[in-house]
């Protein structure tokens, strides 16, 4: 179904970002990354408080490929 969209004002945009207004038939990636982080890493706010007693971060990766963009050109 068509979209009609007002004004759309962009600062900018990552490398590897997507932005989409109205129909799309496929969105596909050029790069996959994978991030490790513990409790409370990307957190934001004003006046935050986090408290973590014990925190531990698993970053076992037994399979080798978690996601593909071996055809997205």
């Amino acid at each position: 179904m068509p979209a009609i969209v007002g004004v759309a004002q962009v600062i900018t945009l990552g490398s590897s970002s997507v932005f989409h207004i109205g129909d799309v038939y496929k969105i596909m990636p050029f790069a996959t990354a994978k991030t490790f982080s513990g409790a409370g890493s990307f957190n934001t706010g004003e006046q935050l408080r986090v408290e973590n007693q014990l925190s531990s971060t698993n970053t076992s990766d037994p399979d080798v490929v978690d996601q593909s963009n071996f055809l997205n050109l």
